[in-house]
């Protein structure tokens, strides 16, 4: 759950848990690529409910649109950037 490398692939975890969660559900699930680590942060989860932040380490990472939402999007390549703490992603292949 540590600092990934830039151009590796990863899945965001699937996950639906309670509370205030910073990863978008469409995300959810969905394999994308490491554009940039902007370094680490508290992590906002534990924030929202007057915790000490754990540091985490932050991530920008690529998705296609037809990674997103299906062969059926008008524009499969254009791409979304999301910034993801590093807890909510895994190892992945490419998709």
């Amino acid at each position: 759950m540590g600092m990934r490398p830039v151009a590796e692939f990863v899945r965001v975890r699937a996950d639906m848990p309670p509370g205030h969660i910073r990863t978008p559900a469409y995300l959810r699930g969905k394999v994308g690529v490491i554009e940039r680590t902007l370094g680490p942060f508290p992590n906002p989860e534990q924030l929202a409910y007057r915790h000490t932040g754990t540091p985490l380490p932050l991530h920008r990472v690529r998705f296609t649109m037809q990674e997103i939402w299906g062969p059926q999007t008008e524009t499969p390549h254009d791409t979304l950037e999301a910034e993801i703490y590093a807890h909510w992603l895994d190892p992945a292949d490419a998709p």
